[in-house]
């Protein structure tokens, strides 16, 4: 939530940090902000709204500056508005900052601000800690960067944020907790951001900012690192993979589009490399090094948010079925809350598609405390989950910028399946030859999603009946069952209809008392699973008149008669059904979004990296 920019160097900072919030305002965009230093003034413009609103707004103001900080927001503290809008000013206006996370004790500081004498011009948690930086930096007569390091060990909360000062033109300081900050190294000159998005443009050289880091970006000097506690790091510079072609739209009209049709390339880039098709044979480094732990775990607890947690539904069936090992799933925010029994052989696995989901993190710090084994299912290298497990699997589904998942969904789903499968093969718990059959079938998937999605038009087309539609119901049985919610979710991010997920047999015992011919209710009946079960509560919408859409098997023909809309999915094992059966339902929340004109790629209240509790 919320994205960083910032530059120094000798080039001009304006359109630098600019293109970059244009990168980043998948992150948040309530609201608009960027300060600049030029010829001793700081200058600070915002708006409310989006990117180009700030544009707009900035366009007779004063944009010159080699030094700059820019922020596009997603709100917690105080509405979306320009007061409330980073950057924020220090009371003498000589700082500015920009934040993202959330300062749990600013009400205290706030107070012993006030009494010293600080006014308070907006809501957010945000202006009190650059007023509490300056009163530092002033108090005890110390440069900026001491300031920020003294300011933070008072703060309790999660924040990455950089402060530029008006009488220090050459120096921005940034520091983080919780929230993610990224470094860029060119020719004397620095790049900030929340991720790597708005800097893999001017150089592919990195340094990840560690929790509890502070870093200075002087002109003409190496980076510097220091820890809160004032311990001296040393920066490791890595190397960005991110290609810019994959940050643009590529012709689509939106990124939420491109990258459901991506699919069939980014499940053969999580299996390249991991499946042998000519062997039938998975392999997973991140099982292969931890062998022992899986194999004489007791119990696999799967904790994540969102879409990931739906992802961790389908792995709990998988691992269970194959392996035979107990799994619960957990909503992270509740499992970090609550006081869960952790053994040490237990295994913990965090799924994040941004790697940085606050409360997922905070499930992985609880997990650690108490002995258990983390292994991280991750989309994006260098972030905090993958550096606070003990090991993991990147998905490999390359930057996803549509708010709403998509292609992380179904990455994450095969990541799932193939660490089932090889626990259940070393386990023998897999019968060798449906383990053989399995895998093969997996390499079919990519073009199997490749012959499905020429349905986009049909759907499309029928679509546009269903946007009358306040609410829609989705049921699915077995592993389609989070796949239904997963497609409900997808059409409640996107096109603000309410729609709910339920276990088909579930319907009867609530839910059917919705049913009538103004309530569409998709359904998830493949011929693989529970077919004749899932019939029976189609005959039960049918009787009550509601509106069918199915996803079938093709060659299907007893539920395609009983449906009003049907979308047919190629034949598959019953567990990689969800890897096709999303597709349609992801297409579906698309096309219904885009004739309602919604903004499908920045969905209003969501943000892509949820950063904050």
């Amino acid at each position: 939530m919320c994205g960083i920019v910032g530059y120094i160097g000798n080039r001009q900072a304006y359109p630098i940090l600019i293109k970059g919030l244009q990168r980043l305002e998948y992150r948040g965009y309530d609201s608009a902000g960027i300060a600049l230093l030029d010829d001793g003034n700081l200058n600070v413009y915002k708006a409310k709204g989006k990117v180009s609103d700030l544009v707009h707004f900035a366009e007779q103001k004063n944009i010159k500056g080699t030094v700059g900080i820019a922020h596009t927001r997603w709100a917690t503290h105080g509405e979306p508005n320009q007061v409330n809008a980073h950057p924020h000013y220090s009371q003498s206006e000589e700082l500015a900052i920009i934040h993202n996370g959330i300062i749990e004790n600013y009400a205290i500081l706030k107070e012993g601000l006030q009494a010293q004498g600080y006014t308070f011009h907006s809501q957010t948690d945000t202006e009190v800690l650059v007023q509490l930086i300056e009163y530092v930096k002033k108090s005890n007569k110390v440069d900026l960067t001491k300031a920020v390091q003294l300011a933070l060990n008072q703060v309790i909360g999660a924040y990455a944020i950089a402060v530029i000062e008006k009488n220090q033109p050459d120096i921005i300081v940034a520091a983080r907790k919780g929230s993610p900050l990224v470094v860029g190294i060119g020719e004397d000159e620095f790049f900030l951001a929340s991720d790597a998005t708005p800097i893999i443009e001017y150089t592919n050289q990195v340094v990840y900012i560690g929790d509890e880091e502070i870093v200075t970006l002087q002109r003409g000097k190496q980076l510097k690192i220091r820890t809160i506690a004032d311990a001296e790091k040393t920066p490791e510079i890595k190397k960005l993979e991110l290609t810019l072609s994959q940050l643009e739209k590529g012709g689509y009209p939106h990124f939420m589009i491109k990258e459901i049709n991506e699919q069939p390339k980014t499940l053969s880039d999580s299996m390249r490399g991991r499946v042998s098709h000519e062997e039938n044979e998975i392999k997973l480094s991140g099982f292969i090094d931890n062998k022992e732990k899986f194999m004489n775990a007791s119990r696999i607890i799967i904790t994540a948010c969102g879409t990931s947690w739906h992802a961790g539904l389908i792995g709990k069936y998988a691992i269970e079925e194959f392996a035979r090992i107990p799994v619960e799933v957990e909503y992270s925010s509740e499992f970090r809350y609550r006081k869960p029994v952790i053994h040490k052989d237990d295994i913990v696995i965090a799924i994040s598609q941004s790697g940085e989901t606050a409360d997922t993190l905070a499930a992985v710090e609880l997990a650690k405390s108490q002995g258990a084994f983390i292994f991280g299912i991750c989309n994006v290298v260098g972030s905090s989950i993958p550096r606070n497990t003990d090991s993991g699997c990147y998905t490999h589904a390359g930057p996803e910028i549509g708010v709403a998942s998509t292609k992380a969904f179904t990455a994450q789903v095969t990541v799932l399946t193939m660490l089932a499968l090889l626990i259940g093969k070393e386990k023998g718990t897999l019968d060798k030859d449906q383990y053989t059959n399995i895998v093969a079938e997996l390499g079919l998937i990519p073009d199997k999603i490749r012959h499905l999605l020429k349905q986009d038009a049909v759907i499309a087309e029928f679509a546009k009946t269903f946007t009358y539609a306040q609410n829609f119901i989705y049921l699915g049985r077995g592993y389609n069952f989070p796949v239904a919610l997963e497609g409900a979710l997808k059409l409640k991010e996107i096109s603000y209809i309410h729609a709910e997920g339920y276990p088909a047999a579930e319907m009867k015992h609530g839910p059917i008392a919705l049913i009538s011919q103004e309530m569409p209710v998709v359904v998830i009946a493949p011929s693989a699973g529970m077919y004749e079960k899932v019939v029976s509560n189609i005959q039960e919408i049918k009787a009550r008149k509601g509106k069918i859409i199915s996803i079938v098997t093709e060659g299907d023909v007893v539920v395609q008669n009983l449906s009003d809309y049907t979308i047919c999915i190629p034949d598959t094992v019953e567990c990689l059904v969800p890897l096709l059966a999303a597709i349609p339902l992801q297409l579906l929340a698309y096309h219904i979004a885009v004739v309602k004109g919604c903004d499908v790629d920045q969905p209003r209240n969501l943000a892509k990296s949820v950063t904050v509790e």
